[in-house]
Formats: C-alpha cells, structure tokens, sequence
C-alpha cells in the first residue's frame, strides 16, 4: 500500500534522521513529553527542527538538566517509555507520532498540532471530513439543523467530525451513524474514558465503526483546558466547520475561531448571528451564512467539492517496530 504524502512545509530534510528505529524514536518522542512540566507544543518544534527525537532527549539529558524524577539515566527513560507504548497497543490503542505515517495528515497543517495522538476505531484519511458543533443545551431547531447536516453529509460519502458532547455533538454523531456514515470523536479526555458518561455506549459504538481521536494520555481525565485544546485538534483534522448553535463563551465558537486562523471554511446559521462574535466572523472571507437547511446543506456541499476525494485506507492500529 503506498504511504500518505505529507504536507511539503513538513516532508524536509531534517525529517530524514527520522528513517532511525521508529519505535526508538517514538519512545524519545513519550519519554520527552513525560518529564514533569514538558510543553509540548515546544517539545514538538524541537523534535521537528531536530529531525529527531532521540537526538533531542540524549541533549537535553546530557546537558546535566534532571528531567526524571524516578529515572536517572537516558535508558531507564526509555524503557519506562516503551513500556507505556507496549502496554497502550496491548490494550488496542492506536498510536500515531509525528514519526508515522497514520498520523492524520490535515494536523500538521496547524500551528497547534499535537507530537502524538491516540485512537480506538478504524484510520482512514479523511480528506473529506466535515466538523458539526454546537451548544450542549441546543434548541429542537437546533437538534434537528445538527441531524439534518450529518444525515446529509453521511448520504455524500463525507466523515461527519464532532467532540461526543451532549447537545448537537451527540446528535451529529448520532444521525451520522444512523446514516450508515462515518464519524469521527475528537474528545478532551484520554481514549480509555467516556465522558460525559451518558455518551459512554454512543462512543462504544463510534469505536466500532468510526473513530475516538485523541491528543491526551489514553487514562487523562477532562480538565478545564483540555477541551479547549480538543477544538483546535477537531478543526484542525476537519476540511470545514459547521457551527449550529453557540453561545459566546462556548467552545463551538472557539471552534470558529480557530477554523479560521488555520485556513478551514465555516459555515454559520444566521440565528448565531444574534452575538456579536457571529456578526464579525460573518464579515471574513471563507464564512458562508446560511438561513435554511437547503442553503446550509448547499454551502457544505459547495465546500465539500473542492475537497480532493481519496479511497485510501489506512491500517487501523500501526504496529511498534520488532526490536
């Protein structure tokens, strides 16, 4: 099967250190982002200056910093590393480090993409996925806008993207499966938790048939910032957004927001247009404003056309490399 081609700002030269050991690699990539006040957003500059992860791991710890607690040498890091890996795969996470090449491919585009995801389902590519999003606390107006948009994007063959939220993510998700669809969860807690519980069989079943992406440790628990975080991911793994209902501090509208910055076309229902924030956005270039279902279902269709449609299907869970 031939590989996905990455994004050229991405494919350089440097990235050529990268044809070590993959699982060496990606065991540095885990051992870095475990040191105690890691952030990664500059662990993964680094490692993307370096071309490798091991290289930055083996200065960083030869630089006499103490950045293990309970581990006081470059391999003892490691191994407790591949232990973690070893154990996520055993327990059928998949794992996808900017080293791989299952990695979703539209994340590198953004400037907050994530060193590493984890993720229960199948892997496709997604070039023709579409983010749904809205209140958790929508209206029946607002319900039946989200299920009518997911029906119709499922109908087209397009991967309907939402966060497994109550409200209009749940019934994106909900009539996309109904549809005989494909959707994608990007949640804000690790993949081995159902939150909120109520969603808990909804997310078994999107595992069955679709995929839960996540950026965070597979056990992490939701947090204040973590769903936040989980937005720029769904924005940045979807070709567009489609906000239905959402209030100005919701994280649909930051959703928008986001789209914006990393290029992605929105799609707003005029009735947002009650906030100021909606009244601004409508004023940028790449926002359609859509009164009626026909006109939302029309201008997502339009957007989804230009969207360059691939069959390529990936591995579902990428395997460590045999040492």
């Amino acid at each position: 099967m031939a590989p996905v081609s990455l994004p050229p700002s991405i494919t350089t030269p440097r990235i050529g250190a990268m044809r070590e050991d993959r699982q060496a690699q990606v065991a540095a990539l885990v051992a870095l982002l475990r040191q105690p006040g890691a952030r990664w957003s500059d662990i993964t500059e680094e490692v993307l200056a370096e071309g490798s992860a091991v290289a930055v791991l083996e200065r960083r710890l030869g630089a006499g910093e103490t950045l293990f607690a309970d581990d006081a040498s470059l391999n003892a890091a490691l191994d407790r590393a591949r232990a973690d890996l070893l154990g996520w795969m055993a327990d059928g996470i998949g794992v996808h480090s900017l080293f791989d090449e299952t990695y979703p491919a539209r994340l590198r585009d953004i400037h907050q993409m994530p060193p590493i995801v984890f993720t229960r389902g199948s892997l496709a590519e997604d070039r023709r996925a579409v983010a749904v999003v809205g209140t958790r606390k929508p209206t029946d107006r607002g319900l039946e806008i989200a299920e009518t948009i997911a029906t119709a994007l499922a109908e087209s063959k397009v991967t309907v993207v939402s966060g497994l939220a109550q409200g209009i993510d749940t019934a994106a998700h909900t009539a996309a499966l109904r549809a005989g669809g494909r959707t994608v969860a990007v949640i804000g807690t690790g993949v081995n938790r159902y939150y909120p519980a109520v969603n808990s069989e909804l997310q078994r079943q999107i595992v069955e048939v679709g995929l839960v992406l996540s950026q965070f440790w597979p056990d992490a628990p939701p947090t204040k910032h973590s769903f936040p975080m989980r937005n720029a991911v769904m924005s940045g793994y979807a070709a567009a957004t489609v906000v239905v209902e959402a209030a100005y501090r919701s994280g649909a509208r930051m959703q928008a927001r986001l789209a914006l910055q990393h290029g992605r076309p929105v799609v707003l229902a005029d009735s947002l247009l009650i906030h100021d924030w909606a009244r601004e956005y409508a004023s940028r270039p790449g926002v359609y404003v859509v009164s009626t279902t026909e006109e939302l279902v029309a201008a997502v269709d339009q957007i989804v056309r230009q969207i360059p449609e691939s069959p390529q299907v990936l591995e579902g869970m990428p395997r460590l490399v045999n040492t």
